[in-house]
């Protein structure tokens, strides 16, 4: 049994279409495979501010980007702001440690129904999180995590991927 291709040909490309446009459709299709994620507790500590490309939530959005995010990040059509409930209502925890842990799971099945549909997904963190906190304002226990652009990539899978072997994910961290 090998990998499913829908795993193997998953790529995060640097430059995506300019002209391409999400549909409201699509980003509903995104969002509802990010919900069947799942979660401890069925906690579903995530939340997503959508902002596409030429609507007012994608210029608060891009204003805050890093110099390296902004070289591309902008072309995509839709930029997905990820945000982790990290306080844990009805409970003497100070801190959720599994609301990111949770949150990638959810971002993972969002990338792969975006691969599903033939659009790419690039996840990044090149942008100013004080500032993004501050113009998004999300509510309390809330915290921004990372970003995802969306939309159809304007470049091809490479030809290779280098990534590490079986045995090293079983290795690496034990001396």
């Amino acid at each position: 049994m090998s990998v499913h291709p829908l795993l193997a040909g998953r790529f995060s490309p640097l430059w995506f279409d300019p002209t391409w446009s999400v549909s409201d459709d699509d980003v509903e299709v995104l969002l509802d495979a990010a919900r069947w994620a799942p979660s401890a507790g069925n906690s579903q500590p995530w939340a997503y501010f959508v902002a596409r490309r030429d609507e007012a939530e994608h210029k608060r959005v891009v204003r805050h980007l890093a110099r390296s995010s902004a070289r591309w990040a902008p072309s995509a059509s839709l930029l997905v702001v990820t945000m982790a409930h990290r306080y844990v209502e009805d409970t003497d925890w100070v801190y959720s440690d599994f609301a990111d842990y949770d949150l990638g799971q959810s971002v993972a099945h969002l990338t792969l129904q975006a691969h599903a549909m033939d659009l790419a997904c690039r996840q990044f963190r090149a942008f100013d999180l004080d500032a993004l906190t501050d113009e998004l304002s999300p509510g309390a226990g809330w915290h921004i995590v990372s970003m995802i652009a969306v939309g159809r990539a304007a470049e091809t899978q490479p030809p290779s991927r280098e990534r590490r072997t079986t045995t090293d994910l079983r290795t690496a961290p034990w001396t």
